[in-house]
């Protein structure tokens, strides 16, 4: 089934997501090469693709996974929460009706 990580950035957080960008898009790419990623990406913090300083304010992303649990326990370990970039994550079931 899909679920939706549903993320919320602590105030200003570009500099901790900078930092281990990286680590977290690892994490993506693992979930893309075994066909479970449907889309990830940010919430700029402006109306604008590239917000540059004004940074983020939270992230999406919807994947498969075996079970609601087995989602939040991979949201739970997630790099962007161990450098608290994250003050809150939801977790819950999506059901994909478009395109």
């Amino acid at each position: 089934m899909l679920y939706a990580i549903i993320s919320e950035d602590i105030d200003n957080s570009l500099e901790k997501r900078l930092s281990v960008r990286p680590a977290h898009v690892e994490r993506l790419q693992k979930l893309k090469s075994e066909g479970r990623l449907i889309l990830a990406g940010p919430h700029p913090a402006i109306d604008n693709e590239d917000p540059g300083t004004n940074g983020f304010t939270g992230s999406l992303i919807v994947a498969e996974f075996d079970s609601l649990e087995s989602a939040q326990q991979w949201a739970d370990i997630d790099p962007y929460i161990k450098a608290g970039v994250y003050k809150r994550v939801t977790v819950k079931p999506f059901k994909k009706v478009l395109p």
